[in-house]
């Protein structure tokens, strides 16, 4: 496993990141897995050399983050890793448990130093930005929190280019804890991060961190345009997440989409890869990327992930696999 900086901080971590969403309990997705089916998975991290664990409280509302916590606190020693979780999304009913206002980030950093059983957050994020709230509110309670010792960096997820920019300027301005690091929509079906938010994170020194680096993992290649669960056809495709995954059709699943798988598949079938290895290849090849965020269900998902690692494209294999790709509105926040 190699070892960066996470943007411009003294931060290490892994080339990988294991994305928690898939750990916690099935009645939030039923593709989710329990406790004792996921810890296997984070041992498996662990031994591939991977220092780096993304959840969000929101995940199996707040299930995700206790299960995180729980295997990491029996496998690892809490120096030797680097826990990212995020806050945002609703965690109840009432409107205060929710969004990015003083009020609810410094609750809800309680509460998910609570169920990690930790001390503290490596990498404390905002998992959207909040039309709600000032942005000065928002960034100055961050700020409070790096303050307190309950996080020691703070961190961004998916927005606009120009939203990003303010709240650093504003940070820069006020002496405020800095963004280190975005976690943005960013994969070969999903590039419109390219023209904007890649060039301010080079810019700005911002570590990037994508999400959904193998689309929900239609780049592997598993995918149908029947899968659609509002048509009633989920029932018949490979995997359960295929067959239940609405949010994944409303970001893929256009013809486009499905050339490009075909010309991942046939890059791998060249190089003798899996899918997924070859678009994994492709995003850590690309500038700025510190640590994609991977998913793992399966037996053999993170050693797949981390053989990418090893895997260095030709320009003419970026060229076949980039060729298919055409503009695309925003998606993923808005």
């Amino acid at each position: 496993m190699n070892y960066v900086r996470l943007g411009s901080t003294g931060l290490k971590v892994s080339r990988l990141c294991l994305g928690c969403m898939t750990y916690g309990g099935s009645k939030w997705r039923d593709w989710v897995l329990d406790e004792a089916a996921a810890r296997p998975f984070f041992k498996s991290a662990l031994d591939l050399g991977i220092n780096f664990f993304d959840t969000a409280d929101m995940y199996s509302l707040g299930a995700s983050e206790e299960v995180t916590g729980r295997a990491l606190k029996d496998m690892a020693k809490r120096h030797e890793i680097v826990i990212a979780t995020k806050v945002y999304n609703p965690m109840g009913k009432d409107p205060n448990n929710r969004g990015l206002s003083r009020k609810h980030i410094m609750e809800a950093v309680d509460a998910s130093l609570k169920r990690l059983g930790t001390d503290y957050i490596d990498l404390y994020q905002i998992h959207r930005f909040d039309y709600d709230t000032p942005m000065e509110e928002t960034i100055e309670a961050l700020s409070d929190v790096v303050k307190a010792g309950k996080a020691l960096y703070v961190g961004a997820s998916s927005m606009h280019a120009w939203q990003f920019m303010k709240m650093l300027s504003l940070q820069k301005a006020g002496g405020l804890a800095r963004f280190v690091s975005m976690q943005p929509h960013y994969n070969l079906l999903y590039r419109e991060e390219e023209r904007e938010m890649v060039p301010l994170c080079l810019s700005e020194g911002v570590g990037i961190i994508p999400w959904s680096p193998l689309a929900r993992g239609f780049l592997a290649g598993n995918r149908k345009a029947g899968d659609n669960p509002k048509s009633g056809a989920g029932a018949n495709a490979e995997t359960s997440r295929a067959g239940t995954d609405e949010f994944a059709h409303l970001l893929y699943y256009r013809e486009q989409d499905f050339a490009i798988v075909e010309r991942v598949r046939q890059v791998a079938q060249r190089l003798g890869r899996p899918n997924a290895q070859v678009a994994l290849a492709w995003l850590l090849q690309k500038p700025g990327v510190t640590a994609p965020i991977v998913g793992a269900s399966k037996p053999g998902h993170l050693e797949d992930a981390a053989a990418a690692l090893d895997l260095q494209l030709t320009d003419d294999d970026v060229k076949a696999l980039e060729e298919p790709y055409r503009p695309k509105r925003v998606m993923g926040h808005v």
